[in-house]
């Protein structure tokens, strides 16, 4: 089984591969970057699109408008010429649905691969998505280590053994390639846990503390002249 571990060196990038990491970015920290950093290393990914909600199916808490964390992200971004970020989320009028992004990109890059970046807890999350079973068979998967949960609770969703969903939690395999029942392939992944969370740093703007180095300082200071997350209004 552990013939389908990536080891480092192994993998070239390969500009084809299209990494694809959404969210809300509400704002977008070091966790984010670094994982996304670490993905595309890992993997092999010729590139990483990240692409800021617009309006997500989902109420969330203290949502900065589309436009300021699309303009966030992309500060986030600018000195790596191997991210990219699309608006093709937030200038959506209506909600946004995933498996509806991934038709629209498919068709702006035909002949690219694509593979949707998600964190343990959200592919769990999947079964309540608008149109799973279609999204399951649009794209392959890179399924990343989260802080509170395991691999090991994939089990239901994807067929591994047992043995290697229990060596990734312990870390003492990093990572792990399968083939999912859609057809698609699936990289099971752990990369740094930062204890860092968007809901954190809104609440210490809210309290007049200091967010420096758990983000850039150019989304710092784009928070501050914009005066982002300083009430709940």
């Amino acid at each position: 089984m552990k013939n389908n571990m990536l080891k480092k060196g192994d993998v070239k990038a390969n500009n084809n591969k299209i990494g694809m990491f959404g969210g809300t970015f509400n704002p977008i920290h070091y966790g984010h970057l670094r994982a996304a950093e670490e993905v595309r290393e890992r993997i092999g990914l010729g590139k990483i699109l990240f692409i800021p909600s617009g309006t997500p199916p989902l109420k969330v808490e203290d949502l900065a408008p589309a436009e300021h964390r699309y303009e966030m992200t992309r500060l986030s971004i600018e000195t790596n010429p191997l991210f990219q970020i699309s608006d093709i989320e937030c200038r959506q009028v209506g909600k946004s649905y995933t498996v509806e992004t991934i038709m629209a990109l498919r068709e702006i890059y035909p002949d690219k691969e694509f593979y949707l970046i998600l964190g343990i807890d959200s592919f769990l999350d999947i079964p309540s998505w608008y149109q799973p079973e279609r999204l399951m068979e649009l794209t392959n998967f890179i399924i990343i280590s989260r802080p509170g949960f395991h691999f090991s609770n994939l089990s239901s969703m994807i067929t591994t053994d047992a043995r290697i969903l229990s060596e990734l939690d312990t870390c003492e395999l990093q990572s792990h390639k399968i083939s999912l029942k859609s057809g698609r392939e699936g990289f099971l992944l752990n990369v740094t846990l930062m204890d860092i969370s968007a809901t954190a740093i809104r609440r210490l703007v809210r309290s007049g503390m200091s967010i420096k180095y758990l983000l850039p300082d150019a989304v710092e200071s784009y928070i501050i002249f914009n005066k982002l997350y300083f009430s709940d209004k």
